[in-house]
């Protein structure tokens, strides 16, 4: 993948809005930083942020994380007994 102003613009932009909604730090020299952007993006609920990952996955070759629909995105089901949270990846059960 090519790092060229238009890449890294996009990934400052979605990694300060990651930043700010879900409280993620991403460095943009880790190895798998396109990817956690991309997974992060993927979690979101602001339209924004969904669209910049989706900017971000085409201009670094990603296409199976660019045509994934958020409608594919597993929700977790809450019970009528309590809640459920996602916690490092592991559904929490309340």
């Amino acid at each position: 993948m090519e790092l060229n102003k238009e890449v890294l613009d996009c990934m400052k932009a979605l990694r300060r809005r990651l930043r700010e909604e879900q409280a993620v730090d991403i460095r943009l020299s880790q190895p798998d930083a396109v990817g956690a952007m991309l997974e992060g993006s993927l979690k979101s609920a602001d339209e924004e942020t969904r669209r910049l990952g989706q900017r971000l996955a085409e201009l670094s070759d990603h296409p199976q994380r660019a045509a994934t629909p958020l409608a594919d995105v597993e929700l977790p089901v809450v019970s009528a007994t309590g809640s459920v949270r996602i916690y490092r990846g592991q559904r929490i059960y309340a």
